[in-house]
């Protein structure tokens, strides 16, 4: 694993991230694909800037809240899975999606809806994840109007 069990090991990737770009540091390449999140996120940057605060939080859906770290890293995994075509045909049918949208950052959001939905069903069936289920849900993306232009 990259970076391990550990919940503010992982936190503290992104705050780090965050404080290197801020001060005009070099980034290594994970970090330039963290940054690129954090950036179309600007709701998340105070949050970053204070360590104690990023690290130590729980986010409790049933109180309504969503988890930044869970979400930047939702749109991290779906960058993966599209630059390296994993599940088979996700890049396709992403770069079909965003040849129709000016929206990608929209686009990711409804995609990564279809991902939280498959590793929901996995979870609630005790089961791998349904990827053929995943790729349906996102085909069907472009077909009911529900991506942005």
């Amino acid at each position: 694993m990259l970076f391990g069990q550990d919940r503010n090991q992982l936190r503290a990737v992104y705050v780090e991230a965050w404080k290197e770009y801020r001060q005009g540091k070099p980034l290594n390449p994970l970090q330039i694909q963290i940054v690129a999140v954090i950036r179309q996120h600007p709701e998340y940057q105070g949050l970053l800037e204070n360590s104690d605060q990023a690290l130590g939080r729980d986010y409790l859906p049933e109180n309504g809240e969503t988890n930044p770290f869970l979400h930047m890293g939702m749109h991290l995994a779906l960058q993966d899975q599209v630059s390296t075509d994993r599940p088979a045909g996700i890049r396709a049918l992403y770069e079909r999606l965003q040849a129709g949208t000016t929206d990608s950052h929209t686009l990711q959001h409804k995609l990564m809806e279809c991902l939280a939905e498959m590793i929901w069903q996995a979870q609630r069936e005790g089961e791998l994840p349904d990827e053929q289920r995943y790729l349906d849900c996102i085909g069907n993306l472009a077909g009911n109007g529900r991506i942005a232009h």
